[in-house]
C-alpha cells in the first residue's frame, strides 16, 4: 500500500454523479492529494436498507454510479480499495429469491444460515444469550418461504442483511466470484467488512472465534493470490485487535479517534501516549468513517470488564461521550444510541469537526496526531472538507449515521475547499505524503502529563509534532524536504 494519505468516500455523495466525476475531482480540486481511494460500497443498489452494505448484487456496479470500468478507469490514476462485504447480502439477492422460491432444490439451499443448521440440537436461552451482537436484541428473523414455511434466518445487522455460510461450498463460491470481479476490475486492497461475525458455532459468542481468524486467513490468501492486500473491519476490545493485527496485512487503529478526544478532554497525553507505545504498526489511522466514532475500542472487554480493563477507565469514557455530545451542541445525542434507528450501540455519531466543538485549531491537532502516527492515513470526505452535522439529512432518513454522511453539491465542494481549515488540512496532507521523513523511523515522547512528541527521521531528514493538549495548540518542526 502506497505510504501516502488516502480518501473514504461514497462515490456520489462527494462527486454529486458517478465514478467519472469522482475521478475528475481527484484531477482537479484535490489533484496531488491522494495515493489511494477507498471507495464505500458501489454496489448494486447504492440506496437500499444500509447505504450500499446490503447489495443485492456484490459483482454489479450500481447503474447510476458507471460501470466495472469505469472503476478500472479510477484504479488506472489511484490505488482503489473495496469492500468484500463477508457477512451478510440482501434479501433481494438472486440467490435469496432462488432459495426462497424452492427452498429444498435451490442451489443456494447452503447459502443461508437458519437457527437449525448453527443449533442442531437446538438453542437454550443461555447459547443465545452468550451471542455477541452490536446491537439490542437477537440477531434473527422470520422469513416465509415459498412453500409457506417459516424458518428462523440469522440476521446479524438488520432484517434485510441475510447471514451466510462463509464454510459453505456456495458461501465459497460467491466470495470468490466477488474477488475475481474486484481483480478483474485492478482492484488493489479490500477491506473485509463485519468479518469478525462470519463464523457461528453453538456455544460461543460466535464474535472473533479462533475459526474466526483461520477463515479471515483463508480468505486473505484466496486475495494475496489476486495480488490484492487485505484490511480487516473490526471493532474490539483493543487486545483482540493487537492479535488480529499479526494474522493480517492491515488494520484499523480505531482506538486513536477517541484516545484523541479524550487527550483533549481530560488535557493529558497518558492513555494516548499508552497505546502508541502498544499499538500495530501495521494499521490504517482514521479520525472519522462512514460509522460513528467508536467507544468500544478503548473500552474495557464486554465479556470481563473487571479483569480486562480498557485503555481509559469507564468513567471517563461515560464523561468523554458527554463532552462529544456538548461539543457538538447536542446534535449527536439526535442520532446516537437509540435515537434516529439507530441501533449501534457502541458508537456516537456525530462528525469529527463536530465533535471538536467546529474549533479549527482543535480539529487541525487531531489530524497532525492522525497524520505522524505511525501507519497509512485515511482521511472521510466529510472530514477533508471540515463537514458539520447534517441535521437535515437526518431528518430525512432517520437514520443515525446519516448526520456524518452529507451528500455535496459542485458549489459545496469549491467553497469548503476555500475554508481556511480545509487549506491548512490540505497543507498537512501535503507534507505527510512528500515528506522524506515520514520513509525512516518513528518515536514518541511525554515530556510532560500534558504534551506529546512525535518524531519521524529519514537520513538528515525530520519531521517533529509537538502538541499540548491543555492549551490545544501543536507546532512543527521540518528539514527542508527535496520536494
Amino acid at each position: 500500500m502506497k505510504n501516502q494519505v488516502q480518501l473514504i468516500t461514497y462515490v456520489d455523495r462527494l462527486s454529486g454523479g458517478g465514478f467519472k466525476h469522482l475521478k475528475t475531482l481527484l484531477n482537479t480540486q484535490l489533484a496531488g492529494l491522494f495515493g489511494g481511494v477507498h471507495v464505500l460500497p458501489f454496489f448494486d443498489p447504492i440506496d437500499g436498507s444500509d447505504a450500499g452494505f446490503d447489495p443485492k448484487d456484490h459483482t454489479s456496479v450500481d447503474p447510476r454510479l458507471g460501470s466495472w470500468e469505469d472503476v478500472n478507469a479510477l484504479a488506472d490514476d489511484v490505488e482503489v480499495m473495496a469492500d468484500l462485504i463477508v457477512n451478510h447480502i440482501s434479501e433481494e439477492s438472486p440467490q435469496f429469491k432462488a432459495f426462497q422460491n424452492d427452498p429444498p432444490h435451490s442451489p443456494y439451499r447452503d447459502l443461508f444460515l437458519t437457527l437449525d443448521r448453527v443449533f442442531p440440537k437446538g438453542a437454550s436461552g443461555a447459547d443465545l444469550l452468550a451471542i455477541y451482537r452490536p446491537r439490542p436484541g437477537l440477531p434473527f428473523s422470520v422469513k416465509t418461504l415459498g412453500n409457506g414455511q417459516r424458518e428462523l434466518l440469522w440476521t446479524t445487522f438488520t432484517p434485510a442483511q441475510l447471514d451466510i455460510d462463509v464454510q459453505s461450498p456456495a458461501g465459497r463460491a460467491y466470495l470468490r466470484a466477488i474477488l475475481d470481479q474486484f481483480q478483474r476490475a485492478h482492484i488493489k486492497h479490500i477491506r473485509l467488512d463485519a468479518a469478525g461475525y462470519a463464523i457461528k458455532k453453538p456455544g460461543t459468542s460466535c464474535f472473533m472465534l479462533p475459526e474466526t481468524f483461520a477463515f479471515i486467513g483463508e480468505l486473505t490468501r484466496e486475495a494475496h493470490a489476486r495480488g490484492m492486500e487485505v484490511l480487516v473491519e473490526i471493532h474490539a476490545y483493543y487486545q483482540t485487535q493487537i492479535q488480529i493485527a499479526q494474522n493480517v496485512d492491515w488494520v484499523y487503529d480505531f482506538a486513536l479517534p477517541p484516545l484523541i478526544l479524550h487527550a483533549l478532554m481530560r488535557q493529558s497525553s497518558q492513555a494516548l501516549s499508552h497505546w502508541l507505545a502498544i499499538r500495530p504498526r501495521n494499521a490504517l489511522t482514521v479520525l472519522d468513517t462512514h460509522d460513528g466514532i467508536g467507544i468500544i475500542d478503548i473500552g474495557g472487554d464486554a465479556t470481563d470488564r473487571a479483569t480486562l480493563p480498557g485503555l481509559v477507565p469507564d468513567e471517563e469514557l461515560s464523561q468523554l461521550v458527554d463532552w462529544i455530545h456538548d461539543n457538538a451542541r447536542g446534535q449527536s445525542r439526535l442520532a446516537t444510541g437509540a435515537a434516529a434507528s439507530n441501533l449501534d450501540l457502541y458508537q456516537i455519531n456525530c462528525t469529527f469537526y463536530d465533535a471538536l466543538g467546529a474549533q479549527d485549531e482543535r480539529y487541525l491537532l487531531a489530524r497532525a496526531v492522525q497524520f505522524f502516527v505511525p501507519g497509512i492515513p485515511q482521511v472521510y470526505y466529510v472530514g477533508l472538507l471540515a463537514g458539520l452535522n447534517d441535521l437535515e439529512l437526518l431528518a430525512k432518513t432517520q437514520v443515525g449515521r446519516d448526520i456524518n454522511r452529507h451528500y455535496y453539491t459542485p458549489e459545496e465542494i469549491h467553497a469548503a475547499c476555500a475554508l481556511p481549515v480545509v487549506q491548512k488540512l490540505f497543507e498537512l496532507i501535503r507534507l505527510r505524503n512528500h515528506h522524506p521523513a515520514f520513509q525512516g523511523t518513528f518515536h514518541s515522547e511525554a515530556p510532560s502529563p500534558t504534551s506529546l512528541i512525535l518524531h519521524w527521521q529519514w537520513q538528515a531528514h525530520y519531521a517533529r509534532l509537538m502538541v499540548d493538549f491543555k492549551d490545544a495548540h501543536y507546532t512543527l518542526e521540518t528539514s527542508q524536504s527535496p520536494n
